[in-house]
């Protein structure tokens, strides 16, 4: 279609976003999130939680992020604006969906980039004149006042770089991936020819120590849908592709099958290298467990400290470039979401180079306060995870009802059994969300309400001139959604009760009966076609038009 310049809008300086990135970029925007800190904690974190059947972890969570990244490629093929993750569930049901899932979607977005920051000051303990950053307080590395400063200041960097062009950041994380990219794969090739052990795999108290739960356990707890997470990274950037439409749904779907294979391998030259001093006893107690920087360390422990100091040099730039991405895309979800009128009209003001300067500060200060309550690396991952998977949870609802109002719209991927497998993405999402445990699901309750405080204050305040209509009753199953979703995780084995009501495997098929209903429930009652159509035509269509 033709491109126009956009009109900037009264009262601000608004050029609108640029049409920049290529598929390279994109695909590169998602591996870029995909591998970070959680490559460098990932496989020492699961096989403390499962042992060596942490493997079978890996290839669950792999195929549960994939179903869901096949109904996010649909998705922002057809509708290619800045922040669509947020987006979906706003033209499909309405207001009140709308806001509640775009703020799962900018609390996730928000919160990586303080956790790859701390990633950073945790494998810098390596080196002496850091040693002040970090204390030992619970079993777990915290911040001190010294590491504080120095997080704020890492933040301060990675928000400096988002001023640049988009074109320009584009091209920064792009070389920074080739790196991320490149490093995972020469550990695995070094590794598995340097050391490998097979009977490690059998070794300590055996393959699969844990049961069922270990290994379920370990998908959604030691960083394993954590470190999968990202590919939703090119739908965040649609509005800012040059050819979103067909570069989209590939960049969405080549992400995370090369992220999952190269997870799956780590995992497994982790385990073969490590040396028998290192698993003695339990998985869950053995010495390996206490390592700060577990590939660096192991990496000396089998004489190739070459390969530690590049890993120590990585544990800088990988997670440093993921935290560049997830503060890019937390400015386009608050973007996205004042484009609804969901926050203040000040999150769509951009500057020459066509940059939301507001939502990156806001991102920024928001990530700073993140270290007060969450001073270490791992008190973040859970939070992360779980809003990662709920604001998924919104994709396969809207793809139902999508394929339900708007048969005939244009879909340049049309996602092949979509009927069974959007339904199906919604049942993964909810058992990760269950696997996650009563511990991290409560927290994120609070989070959730903190929220609707914001969102309603926004609304009562009247600081945004577009007020979006509630549509209440294509929301009606929301609420009946959230606290049922907490309510089985309490009552299940994954929950705080000694004798729960639903105990391992039952719950799980009682996860997939309710989110069923739910599905159901929500296409029946979603907004009607000529509405969706309607709030599309005022928002994709100019916002396609508008950036050149």
């Amino acid at each position: 279609m033709a491109i126009s310049e956009v009109t900037p809008t009264p009262g601000g300086s608004r050029p609108g976003l640029k049409r920049e990135i290529g598929f390279i970029g994109l695909i590169w925007a998602s591996e870029g999130s995909i591998i970070g800190s959680g490559w460098l904690f990932g496989a020492q974190g699961a096989l403390a939680v499962a042992g060596p059947a942490a493997i079978i972890s890996w290839v669950i969570g792999g195929a549960a992020i994939l179903i869901l990244a096949l109904v996010h490629a649909e998705l922002g093929g057809m509708y290619p604006v800045s922040g669509g993750t947020a987006r979906f569930p706003h033209y499909a049901f309405g207001g009140a969906a709308g806001a509640s899932f775009g703020w799962f979607s900018w609390l996730q977005a928000a919160t990586v980039a303080p956790i790859e920051v701390l990633a950073m000051i945790t494998y810098g303990q390596h080196y002496s004149w850091a040693n002040g950053w970090l204390k030992i307080k619970g079993g777990q590395h915290i911040v001190t006042g010294s590491g504080l400063a120095v997080a704020v200041g890492l933040m301060a960097v990675i928000t400096a770089v988002n001023f640049l062009s988009i074109r320009l950041l584009a091209r920064t994380n792009s070389t920074a991936t080739w790196w991320k990219v490149g490093i995972p794969l020469l550990t695995i090739f070094v590794f598995a020819i340097a050391q490998f052990h097979g009977s490690n795999f059998t070794a300590a108290d055996g393959f699969n120590p844990y049961g069922a739960k270990g290994i379920l356990s370990a998908v959604s707890t030691s960083g394993i849908i954590f470190a999968l997470l990202g590919f939703e990274q090119a739908d965040q950037l649609a509005g800012e592709s040059a050819n979103p439409k067909h570069d989209i749904p590939r960049a969405v779907i080549g992400s995370i099958v090369i992220g999952a294979i190269i997870y799956i391998l780590l995992q497994v030259v982790f385990l073969a290298a490590l040396p028998p001093s290192q698993i003695h006893g339990t998985w869950a107690t053995a010495a390996f467990n206490t390592l700060t920087g577990p590939f660096a360390q192991v990496a000396t422990l089998i004489s190739l400290g070459w390969l530690a100091a590049i890993l120590y040099l990585d544990a800088i730039i990988s997670p440093g470039g993921t935290g560049l991405i997830y503060i890019t895309a937390s400015s386009r979800v608050s973007y996205g979401l004042s484009r609804n009128g969901y926050v203040p009209s000040a999150f769509e003001t951009t500057n020459r180079r066509g940059v939301p300067w507001v939502g990156l500060l806001t991102a920024f200060v928001i990530g700073c306060i993140c270290f007060l309550p969450f001073p270490s690396w791992r008190s973040l991952v859970g939070l992360i995870t779980s809003a990662s998977v709920l604001m998924y949870a919104g994709a396969p609802l809207s793809f139902g009802v999508f394929r339900s109002r708007l048969p005939n719209a244009d879909r340049p991927y049309r996602l092949p059994g979509g009927t069974w497998i959007s339904p199906l993405a919604f049942v993964v999402a909810n058992l990760l969300i269950l696997w996650s445990g009563w511990t991290t699901d409560w927290k994120l309750g609070v989070a959730i309400l903190i929220g609707y405080v914001i969102l309603i204050a926004n609304r009562v305040f009247k600081m945004n001139p577009t007020t979006p209509q509630l549509d209440l009753r294509a929301a009606q199953w929301l609420p009946v959604y959230l606290i049922g979703m907490g309510l089985i995780v309490y009552l299940s084995d994954f929950g705080p009760l000694k004798h729960p009501w639903f105990p391992l495997w039952w719950d799980m098929v009682v996860v997939a009966a309710f989110s069923i209903v739910i599905y159901f429930w929500a296409i029946a009652v979603a907004l009607p076609t000529e509405q969706i159509q309607r709030m599309v035509d005022e928002v994709v269509v100019p916002e396609e038009a508008g950036i050149h």
